[in-house]
């Protein structure tokens, strides 16, 4: 398994009305086949750096654990690309309801979950948090400075943990909920409290982006892209502030705008 997040190859670029031989970094993308327990559990198509932290996250936000404590032992077999982990409970949800639309309520509200187990893991915020728009415009520009493969590639996404001061972890990923995954791993793993923390990100607010969010614990979701219909609803019934369009000097804020503030 490689272990670069991009590699160099040769390419040919068309420029100024001519061809051109030349090398160009190219993003790594490769399957990830996790094994719960002696069962596969699911396959993964992602960038192969912080593997761990990316199997933990994956696993709570899908339910199967709520603390670092739960996991028994998490091993990665590069070479074949499989994550092996054996966690201290034997009981895992029946997997079908991993594929299961499901309908549910939230402070009397109707909100659509695409699969049973997100019922289960999305938390309503009940944090009092603020930042204010300088900050908010401050940390995007933080979080895509510090992304080195994708000034190189141009083909990941970028998502990182902050205070209103600061990034404290950032992770990058070909896939979106991966780069996710791989913070909340990370926090799991080190047991870094998120409720009142920032999360930053680079692409589209989607129902499921907003959803895994929602999983992670934190109440405030910046972003460079803009969100959809159904992220929005689901942002205003879960009490997170939805920050989109962070470009230059300006952002739309979507919902819960009292967390954002002038100073």
């Amino acid at each position: 398994m490689p272990q670069e997040m991009s590699l160099k190859r040769s390419i040919v670029k068309y420029r100024d009305q001519d061809f051109h031989n030349l090398e160009d970094d190219i993003v790594t993308e490769f399957p990830l086949t996790i094994h719960v327990n002696n069962e596969e559990f699911a396959t993964m198509v992602c960038t192969p750096v912080n593997l761990e932290e990316m199997v933990a996250g994956f696993l709570a936000s899908e339910g199967v654990i709520r603390l670092r404590d739960d996991i028994n032992k998490l091993s990665i077999d590069e070479e074949k690309g499989f994550a092996y982990v054996e966690l201290h409970h034997q009981n895992i949800m029946n997997q079908q309801m991993y594929s299961k639309r499901f309908i549910g309520s939230c402070c009397g509200k109707s909100r659509q979950f695409y699969f049973h187990n997100d019922v289960k893991t999305a938390k309503t915020s009940t944090v009092e948090t603020t930042i204010t728009a300088e900050q908010c415009i401050s940390l995007m520009r933080e979080m895509q400075e510090s992304s080195h493969v994708f000034k190189g590639t141009g083909g990941v996404h970028n998502a990182a943990i902050c205070t209103q001061e600061e990034m404290i972890v950032s992770r990058t990923d070909i896939g979106r909920h991966n780069a996710l995954d791989k913070l909340y791993g990370h926090c799991l793993l080190n047991k870094i409290p998120v409720r009142d923390k920032i999360l930053v990100f680079s692409g589209r607010i989607s129902s499921e982006v907003l959803t895994k969010a929602a999983k992670i614990g934190v109440g405030i979701v910046l972003s460079k892209s803009a969100p959809t219909d159904l992220a929005i609803k689901l942002a205003e019934d879960l009490n997170i502030t939805a920050v989109g369009f962070i470009r230059g000097s300006s952002f739309n804020v979507y919902s819960h705008p009292s967390r954002i503030v002038l100073k």
